[in-house]
């Protein structure tokens, strides 16, 4: 096979899940926006409603529809955008639930779908989406008076634990949530792990499930296979790949295989990762090209016909770190391009 191929361990997402839903004595939910994160939105979410997820979040209408075929009807489906212009037929016929974000989306909805199920979200002060506290203020009541489902917020600084911001924003979600009959949450992944006071009536998760950081003791979920196309032999002093930017200082021998930043390897990744041979590491020499990736094989007993670039020992936190990235980038930018299999 010339492609790289992608497997997603769906029993290690399940495992995740199980895993953050024992931290909490409330319901925990599941994040599965942008195709789950790349992973495949389809047979994520029907392996977390078979583990009993009853509440998936998405970022807009289009989302929730997928989602929706694949769960079915009963759980819950959040669409953080709201209802924005031209979503009505979309979150009827899919029902899903929106969560307003302004004066402007409650409006929206209480004209075109009055009876439908809605949430609302909150600014606590990120300042990115939701009620701001004085919008909140003039309509809390005929807001309520419709019965929202949900009303939440999202914090900031989730990923550090001692951040203010943390403090900041859970005094500023209860001010602005207390007495509410609606459930509310505020915690993702980050928020989960700072404790009890931050769970309220739910909580949802994204990138814990997924293997990602802060979830430090997540089991991986993805691995990435990369077919070989060619050894070839470099005497000590030739160079690798654009801009000379690696010298071989003995002999070498240079594995080229098929994959690069097209496929989510970021070009800024540079050195100071592997790509294993079985358990044995080897580095990865020169730039990330679109296409291609080239690896110091000189110590593997003989050439190998695959490598893999991700796995238990090299995490999509370990990519990011040396791209200086986030693992949420390298996870949702793997491409089309990989073949795709799953383990149930």
């Amino acid at each position: 096979m010339s492609t790289a191929r992608l497997t997603i361990n769906l029993h290690a997402l399940a495992s995740n899940w199980r895993a953050l839903d024992t931290k909490t004595n409330v319901e925990t939910g599941a994040v599965v926006k942008a195709d789950a994160y790349g992973l495949g939105a389809g047979p994520v979410s029907d392996t977390l409603a078979e583990e009993g997820v009853r509440k998936f979040f998405v970022a807009v209408a289009e989302e929730g529809a997928a989602v929706r075929e694949a769960v079915g009807p009963g759980p819950m489906i959040g669409v953080f955008s709201g209802h924005m212009e031209g979503d009505t037929e979309l979150l009827r016929g899919n029902d899903l639930t929106p969560l307003l974000n302004s004066p402007e989306q409650f409006l929206r909805h209480e004209q075109s779908l009055p009876s439908h199920s809605f949430g609302i979200q909150l600014d606590s002060g990120m300042n990115r989406l939701g009620f701001e506290p004085s919008d909140w203020a003039e309509l809390r009541t005929r807001v309520e008076d419709l019965n929202p489902v949900v009303v939440m917020s999202h914090l900031a600084c989730s990923d550090e634990p001692d951040h203010p911001m943390n403090r900041q924003q859970l005094k500023t979600f209860r001010d602005m949530t207390d007495g509410v009959s609606a459930q509310r949450s505020l915690a993702a992944t980050g928020g989960l792990l700072l404790g009890p006071e931050f769970h309220f009536d739910f909580c949802r998760p994204g990138v814990g499930l997924y293997g990602g950081l802060p979830f430090a003791d997540a089991k991986p979920v993805v691995t990435v296979d990369l077919p070989v196309i060619q050894v070839r032999e470099l005497a000590e002093g030739e160079t690798v790949g654009y801009g000379n930017s690696w010298t071989a200082r003995r002999p070498s021998r240079i594995a080229t295989v098929a994959a690069g930043y097209a496929d989510g390897l970021h070009r800024a990744i540079g050195g100071g990762i592997d790509a294993f041979a079985g358990g044995q590491p080897c580095p990865v020499v020169g730039r990330i090209s679109m296409d291609l990736i080239t690896v110091d094989v000189t110590d593997l007993p003989e050439d190998p016909e695959r490598m893999r670039i991700l796995n238990g020992h090299q995490t999509v936190d370990d990519l990011a770190e040396a791209a200086g990235t986030i693992g949420y980038e390298i996870l949702t930018s793997l491409g089309a391009r990989y073949s795709r299999g799953y383990v149930e």
